[in-house]
């Protein structure tokens, strides 16, 4: 699951961003502009969300910093409208620029396409045996077929297809797939492996040929 880091003063935006958006990606939140810096310095993550009102150092000031050692995508966000704001973010570095109030279908949207013009295409699908994956239009199906799942099984799918012939231990996969999210034990992640060979046998894809248990230690995906 990608990281994205979502910068904001105002920790009840933060926590409306990261409770629409955790299903899709996993989200850092940062209240400043120096606490992103830092951050980004010594972590990875996909995308910047990145507020422009904000004491001490505003995202335009921000904007320019990452500019200097990162090449992430930025999509800015601020309540002004005016087309000299928009055009100044621009020229700083910003993808993207969304004003306030917004959808966060609009905001989704904005993301996917900032992330497919800068993720390099085998991020962002894949197809294996008649079974695609596509992660921008979270589309999972087999011989054109949608299969429906959840976000978390989406994600499971999406790693083992992208790791194939490799173990996997569950401790890899409590880290791939649910990142920060608290207290995750093993018996949550069998059953989303559990639910994830239902749903694509019914599918009528073979996945008990692909996806196979390594006792002891996880799972592997013969290709």
């Amino acid at each position: 699951m990608n990281s994205i880091l979502i910068v904001d003063d105002e920790p009840k935006m933060l926590d409306k961003l990261t409770l629409f958006l955790s299903p899709f990606y996993n989200c850092v939140q940062k209240q400043s502009g120096k606490q992103a810096l830092t951050y980004l310095k010594q972590e990875m993550v996909a995308l910047v969300i990145l507020d422009i009102i904000m004491p001490e150092m505003d995202g335009w000031t921000t904007c320019e910093e990452i500019r200097k050692f990162s090449n992430v995508p930025i999509i800015m966000i601020t309540a002004r409208n005016e087309k000299e704001d928009i055009i100044k973010g621009l020229k700083l570095g910003a993808d993207d620029y969304i004003t306030k109030p917004f959808s966060e279908d609009e905001l989704l949207a904005r993301m996917e396409s900032v992330l497919r013009r800068t993720l390099p295409q085998s991020e962002v699908s894949h197809s294996f045996k008649g079974l695609y994956w596509n992660k921008l239009s979270f589309e999972l199906s087999y011989n054109q077929q949608p299969i429906f799942v959840t976000p978390k099984e989406f994600a499971i799918v999406g790693f083992f297809i992208k790791n194939q012939n490799k173990v996997v231990s569950r401790n890899q996969l409590l880290t791939e797939i649910w990142g920060q999210e608290g207290h995750i034990d093993n018996r949550t992640i069998d059953s989303h492996i559990r639910n994830v060979r239902d749903k694509l046998r019914k599918s009528g894809f073979p996945i008990d040929q692909h996806l196979v248990t390594v006792w002891g230690i996880g799972y592997r995906w013969n290709p």
